[in-house]
């Protein structure tokens, strides 16, 4: 079963039926007893960093999603605003992140950039693949996914550096450890290529 965590924000409904249409069990929960018996989980999450991680406090989730990452080190993707929670902090925010990777989370600075660049980035954006990773196989060079956000993830860290993308300059848009993995695109937004990774992460 994979545990989609219901935290007040997020595509939920959508990746719920990516999840199924591949045939594979999915649950919206955030249930601490559902969250314990958890195989795999998915952290989705649309808006600010801070609210994001208010939400996590508010709903007492934080220390099982710790135990579950960090004890159990079960399988672990982070979506947009849960990929950036992933990390130890946001320039949009104040709050410490879960700190999962040694990462922060930073605006894009486009303004040495020609050219008229707006945020948020918005559209299909190309990815190039940068590590071997066990849930982006077979996606191809030629992959694309859907992108909706004004902050990425950045890190000195190189070797967790899992994907990159450009829009206006090159940024971080997937990071990678161990069982943990979190990526700034919209996979359930992404069609063939979203639906690739999904499944990719279901047989894990």
């Amino acid at each position: 079963m994979i545990t989609i965590i219901d935290y007040g924000l997020g595509n939920l409904g959508s990746i719920k039926n990516m999840i199924t249409k591949l045939g594979f069990e999915a649950e919206i929960s955030s249930s601490k007893k559902v969250i314990e018996k958890s195989k795999k989980i998915i952290l989705p999450g649309v808006g600010s960093f801070d609210t994001g991680m208010s939400h996590l406090i508010e709903y007492d989730l934080v220390d099982i999603l710790n135990h579950k990452a960090r004890a159990e080190r079960i399988p672990i993707l982070g979506i947009c605003l849960g990929a950036q929670l992933m990390t130890n902090s946001s320039e949009e925010g104040c709050l410490s992140g879960l700190g999962w990777f040694e990462a922060e989370t930073v605006k894009f600075d486009l303004s040495s950039i020609e050219g008229k660049w707006h945020l948020p980035n918005i559209g299909w954006r190309d990815v190039n693949i940068c590590k071997d990773v066990d849930i982006f196989e077979g996606l191809g060079s030629n992959s694309r996914f859907y992108f909706v956000h004004s902050y990425h993830m950045s890190t000195l860290d190189s070797s967790i550096i899992a994907m990159r993308s450009t829009y206006g300059r090159e940024f971080i848009c997937a990071l990678a450890k161990d069982n943990l993995y979190c990526v700034q695109f919209h996979p359930e937004k992404s069609h063939k290529f979203g639906l690739s990774l999904f499944k990719r992460f279901a047989e894990l």
